[in-house]
């Protein structure tokens, strides 16, 4: 539990009291402004456990406690999250316990927010609220209310109970996820590839692999073992259950999906592969002495094509496609040929969407030929639609209270979740 500089900490008291009441753990992180509102001892007392204040713990010269709290917590909550504290996290500040304590979690977060009105519909607290949810953590909605200034409006914390049942749903919903997919076996290939062109040069793309990491961490969140192809990135997934193969070209990537293909009962093919290779790579650098380079080019290995040639039944197998024009009729047509059962589209046309971006904006096409759009989502929560529709594609029965499958997306708004 962080608890912030505002006069709805007192709340705080109530939610860690009816959170121990039932069986939780709780460590409560205090910034030196949240002291001024409510005593570091009540939560002792509440939490039965030490509370935490300072970077360096000056008793002991302990400066690593926010590495210790961060791999500890099941769930970090911070309620109630003052506009300065969002903004903080937004940015990757990190001048107190909480904020070092937040960058180091490796548990999901969930930000419960509480400031005046005018504050609260500020564009910067707005564009800052955004950010956290592209980063996938969960925000709770503000209530409408008397506010600390005597004036009438949104902004108010959420009442405790509210607070409490968000978190015992979350942990329900983690739970249902984790049953979802459990002893199930996924293949997720995941960034680009680099082509050699001689000792230091190399073809490549724009991948950045967050997409492929963020499918990959779905999936084991819902219980699945993930093998994960990787291509060159520095970004890394975090969750446990996640296996990770590096490798570098187009045909490192083929031979580990090949290897790993048979043992997986889902896979999804995420990378964006090189379509085509230097037929000779210089063993030394090339000099720029010459006014012109030619390079001749040959195609890569279809992945994509040779493991929809090796499915079995049973198999799930999804693609992507990057499309800039005649998306729809594309993306059918790679659907077809390359015998998958569902692929994910998206275009460059989209804003927000593609390469680089922490957001993407999808349509999922079945091999029945439905269609599927989604809106603007953070890759996360991208992540988790596509988890969805795989569930789906295993047992042909979807859940859509998860935000999942609709019988008739077209006359149910489009799957807007």
């Amino acid at each position: 539990m962080g608890i912030t500089g505002s006069i709805a900490a007192y709340k705080s008291a109530i939610i860690t009291r009816q959170l121990i009441k039932e069986g939780a753990s709780v460590k409560v992180i205090m910034t030196n402004d949240a002291v001024n509102f409510i005593t570091p001892l009540t939560f002792s007392t509440l939490s039965k456990s030490e509370i935490y204040t300072d970077l360096i713990d000056n008793r002991t010269f302990l400066w690593t406690n926010h590495v210790e709290l961060g791999l500890w917590a099941d769930l970090m909550v911070v309620a109630p999250a003052s506009a300065n504290t969002i903004a903080k996290f937004a940015n990757g500040l990190c001048d107190n316990l909480l904020t070092a304590v937040y960058l180091s979690a490796r548990c999901p977060v969930i930000i419960v927010p509480a400031m005046d009105e005018d504050m609260w519909g500020h564009p910067a607290t707005q564009q800052n609220i955004a950010a956290l949810s592209s980063y996938g953590h969960s925000v709770m909605p503000v209530a409408h209310g008397e506010l600390a200034s005597g004036l009438v409006g949104n902004g108010r914390m959420a009442e405790p109970e509210s607070i409490v049942g968000f978190i015992n749903d979350f942990f329900d919903n983690q739970e249902k996820k984790k049953k979802a997919l459990s002893g199930k076996r996924a293949l997720v290939t995941a960034g680009p590839t680099h082509e050699a062109i001689d000792a230091v040069r190399y073809i490549g793309n724009n991948s950045s692999g967050k997409m492929g990491i963020a499918i990959a961490e779905a999936l084991a969140e819902s219980g699945a073992n993930v093998e994960l192809v990787l291509g060159p990135t520095t970004l890394r997934p975090k969750h446990q259950n996640i296996t990770i193969t590096h490798v570098t070209s187009a045909d490192d990537m083929y031979s580990e999906t090949e290897r790993l293909f048979n043992a997986a009962d889902i896979i999804i093919m995420a990378a964006a592969v090189a379509d085509y290779t230097p037929e000779e790579v210089f063993s030394e650098k090339i000099k720029k002495d010459i006014d012109q380079l030619n390079l001749k080019l040959v195609k890569t290995v279809d992945i994509l094509h040779a493991m929809g040639e090796r499915k079995k039944n049973g198999q799930v197998l999804a693609g992507f496609a990057l499309e800039t024009s005649n998306e729809i009729s594309n993306a059918k047509d790679k659907l077809l040929n390359k015998n998958l059962d569902f692929i994910v589209l998206n275009t460059l046309k989209d804003s927000g969407a593609g390469f680089q971006h922490d957001s993407n904006k999808i349509t999922i096409i079945d091999k029945d030929g439905s269609i599927y759009p989604y809106k603007l989502k953070s890759k996360q929560e991208v992540a988790k639609d596509i988890v969805n529709f795989t569930v789906k594609a295993l047992t042909n029965s979807f859940d859509s209270d998860n935000g999942a499958f609709v019988d008739n997306p077209i006359s149910k708004n489009l799957l807007s979740l």
